[in-house]
């Protein structure tokens, strides 16, 4: 990992990383963490679109060996799959995990313990998957975890949709970003996931994460030190409008982020609700997908070979 330690070590020696978790804590009264900004009281134990309350839910985690090159390394990434989402896709491939909330509430005192097991396994990062609506647990985890020794890098693996107040919370804490670029359409985002500003919310999530930590560098065997990954899923038909996208991303972000053009979407969940979207996409669409992210200039493709 090259001698750069995460930047949530200075952040915790400064104070800073337990003041901001005692406030993201205190906004769970009235939330406004995400986009939804739905006003739940999560500390009474309300929950709004996520269904989460105060403690965040843990699906399952251990090494991950199927994310980006850059993350996995020799040694994998420690994937937490948090339960539950603030997003909900229609085609969610995770449904257990976002719809029907597989798993269980653990104390921040528990999610920092899984934190520093996943790096005593020998993982290269902490990869927070699905975080956007347990941004305040993760923070209030973090001291503890620092004081048990964390010292790997944090990523945060999110669908895109958040809220650049509470991504300011994460300045200094997060090395590595990861979101996706779902769609660039508000009709789509509507009818998928019932969230017309999802284009909007992802554009300007996009560019405050490139802002606090610019593009991916890559230390000693291959592995992520700190920077932007955009995950871009090809969906049939153009449904997530991949020349839009792309075009955003090279002129907007960056022509140097890292893309992964991504092939695997299937129709999951309750996909055949939105007919665009109920089917495989071709071999000859995610070829298209990959020549218009290099049409717009984006050059860091992950795994897309020369095709």
């Amino acid at each position: 990992m090259g001698s750069r330690e995460p930047s949530y070590l200075a952040t915790y020696r400064s104070g800073i990383l337990a003041s901001r978790a005692r406030h993201a804590i205190g906004q769970l009264a009235d939330c406004r963490i995400c986009p939804r900004r739905c006003g739940a009281d999560r500390l009474a134990g309300e929950a709004g679109t996520c269904r989460t309350g105060r403690h965040a839910r843990v699906a399952s985690f251990g090494p991950h060996f199927g994310e980006e090159a850059p993350l996995v390394g020799r040694h994998g990434s420690g994937t937490i799959f948090f339960a539950s989402c603030n997003l909900l896709c229609c085609f969610c491939q995770n449904d257990d995990i976002s719809h029907r909330m597989a798993g269980a509430e653990v104390s921040d005192e528990r999610l920092a313990e899984i934190m520093v097991e996943l790096q005593r396994m020998g993982c290269h990062n902490i990869n927070l998957v699905t975080p956007s609506h347990v941004v305040p647990q993760i923070l209030a985890a973090m001291p503890v975890a620092v004081e048990a020794g964390l010292h790997v890098p944090l990523v945060y693996n999110s669908s895109g949709y958040d809220s650049v107040e509470t991504l300011a919370l994460l300045e200094g804490v997060v090395d590595i970003y990861m979101p996706d670029f779902k769609f660039w359409s508000e009709e789509v985002a509507e009818a998928t996931c019932a969230a017309r500003d999802y284009p909007a919310a992802a554009r300007a999530a996009l560019k405050e994460m490139h802002r606090q930590v610019g593009d991916l560098v890559v230390g000693s065997g291959g592995v992520a030190r700190r920077g932007l990954l955009v995950r871009h899923l090809v969906m049939p038909g153009g449904t997530a409008g991949t020349e839009d996208v792309t075009a955003f991303i090279a002129q907007e972000i960056s022509p140097d982020t890292y893309v992964n053009v991504m092939a695997q979407y299937r129709p999951c969940w309750h996909a055949h609700t939105f007919p665009p979207i109920s089917r495989l996409p071709t071999a000859s669409e995610h070829r298209e997908a990959v020549r218009a992210a290099r049409s717009a200039g984006l050059t860091r493709l992950d795994g897309v070979g020369s095709f």
